[in-house]
């Protein structure tokens, strides 16, 4: 995943999709009008993205670096991969077979089968869901699409690394990044290098990165909480694990109560309606638990919205 392979695909997504992956929006503020202690602050509005998440981007080019046989695509997901599975697969005018786990929201379910997908609801987490894709998969010979362990779907994800950049003018000084498996870290990261500080953000009941730096190695974690539906994955994945080691210099853990105290922020001050996972770098700076540096520049990813607005009352 280097820079010119996220170039490249950014540069088809301009040139032959330029309707599905949007350029989304970034917003300059200075700290103070989000009320936080940072010079400034870069919002990028990935939310806004088709299918609701940075997930277009990794998934769509999943598929057009690879053949996709008759029996279609195939992913397992919490719910955002696969909304942009089905998304994707619906552009090419292919076939999509989601697996999700019961925690997967009804909100989300139902998107699902909106896009045209057949989704198959097992197990309790993202792993079970995820083991009975696989030998779904096996069966029917589908294109499996992973939810963020894949080359293409990491350089996919660093398209939106490319755009802060781009439209920024320069490299943040900093990007706060939220992480279940770590593919949009590791696509951002894969991006900036040692350019901009690169923060990985978890929440304390879902820390897959931050455990496997305690161990060492990645390993199995219980997941549970408020964003467990998007950032549920219970082991970081290799690719990762890889580029995170290199270039990611801090794991931060954040409370459910943090995640959503921000994300309600969000919508009563700023009218942005996003799911949990996507609070997580506004949270890290209301509780301080990243402290930007004297005129430092720091970019949020709000990476998903795809939330039944009812949870925002």
């Amino acid at each position: 995943m280097d820079s010119a392979a996220i170039e490249q695909a950014a540069r088809i997504f301009r040139e032959r999709f330029p309707h599905f992956i949007r350029r989304t929006p970034l917003w300059k503020l200075p700290g103070s009008a989000l009320g936080v202690a940072c010079e400034e602050v870069w919002l990028k509005l990935e939310h806004l993205q088709a299918s609701g998440s940075f997930k277009a981007r990794g998934m769509l080019y999943r598929l057009l670096s690879n053949p996709v046989p008759a029996g279609g695509v195939i992913v397992a997901s919490g719910g955002n991969a696969g909304i942009a599975t089905a998304a994707a697969a619906r552009e090419l005018g292919v076939r999509c077979e989601v697996f999700v786990p019961t925690v997967c929201s009804p909100a989300k379910q139902a998107r699902l089968r909106e896009l045209g997908a057949e989704v198959v609801v097992v197990g309790a987490v993202y792993a079970e869901a995820l083991e009975a894709c696989l030998a779904r998969q096996r069966e029917t010979g589908a294109l499996l699409t992973h939810a963020y362990d894949q080359p293409e779907v990491v350089t996919g994800a660093g398209t939106l690394a490319f755009e802060i950049e781009e439209q920024g003018g320069r490299a943040p000084d900093a990007v706060l990044v939220s992480v279940g498996g770590g593919g949009l870290i590791a696509g951002v990261a894969s991006w900036f290098r040692d350019r901009s500080r690169v923060i990985a953000l978890e929440p304390e009941l879902a820390p897959t990165l931050h455990r496997a730096r305690e161990a060492g190695e990645p390993v199995d974690v219980a997941v549970s909480g408020i964003a467990a539906d998007s950032l549920g994955a219970k082991r970081i994945g290799g690719l990762a694990w890889d580029v995170t080691q290199r270039w990611v210099p801090q794991s931060l853990l954040l409370t459910d109560e943090a995640i959503r105290s921000a994300q309600r922020w969000l919508w009563q001050q700023m009218k942005l309606a996003v799911e949990p996972a996507a609070a997580l770098p506004l949270a890290a700076l209301q509780q301080q638990a990243y402290r930007p540096a004297p005129g430092e520049s720091v970019a949020l990813v709000v990476c998903g919205a795809n939330l039944d607005p009812a949870s925002l009352a």
